[in-house]
């Protein structure tokens, strides 16, 4: 699985990073606004219904953007010199906490979305209880995400350069990989010629 995202072409992986869940999201829009009733307001039961599809989707996103990131920091690995050696141990802990994490918050999304359009008011202050829990571990997820876009640009550089490399040498990349649906046009490339070489 991991060479075939390396391998990827640019537009694949948009295609299927920000191209499907953008469809998903346009079928939801539409169908929540088709739903609304000919006085202009619409039944709330029936457009929380339409967000029950919220966290497939998410999880579609996650799926292919996880993974990319999985397969820069561990497939490029073996494209790099051998006496330079990367945290891979810390890479794979920073990697699994914003996975756990966010699947944990989509799953409390999607039942308490789904409580709320069966008509179980209870279930939405659900959220608003557990906020203490959920802002550190969303913060300190949102830390591990920006050490994964340092992990994932510092190998990109490093398997291009073939040497050590600085901040200056891979800051491009790291905000590249951040603004990812216009970084991927010209970093997948990239990525795409170190595996071929």
């Amino acid at each position: 699985m991991i060479d075939k995202f390396l391998k990827a072409k640019h537009w694949q992986l948009f295609i299927l990073m920000f191209g499907v869940p953008i469809i998903f999201q346009i079928i939801i829009m539409t169908s929540m606004f088709s739903n609304i009733g000919s006085n202009g307001n619409p039944d709330p039961a029936t457009m929380f219904n339409s967000f029950k599809l919220f966290p497939i989707i998410m999880f579609i996103y996650m799926g292919f953007f996880f993974g990319w990131f999985w397969s820069i920091g561990i497939g490029l690995q073996k494209y790099m010199p051998n006496e330079i050696k990367l945290k891979l141990k810390k890479f794979k802990i920073f990697f699994f906490i914003p996975l756990i994490y966010i699947t944990f918050f989509l799953i409390l999304i999607g039942t308490t979305f789904y409580g709320i359009s069966s008509g179980d008011r209870a279930v939405g202050g659900i959220i608003g209880k557990m906020m203490f829990f959920i802002l550190p571990l969303h913060l300190f997820s949102m830390f591990c995400m920006f050490y994964q876009l340092y992990f994932a640009s510092k190998t990109i550089k490093t398997a291009e350069l073939k040497r050590e490399v600085s901040l200056n040498d891979y800051m491009g990349e790291f905000f590249m990989i951040w603004f990812f649906p216009i970084g991927i046009w010209f970093i997948q490339p990239r990525i795409n010629k170190i595996v071929a070489e």
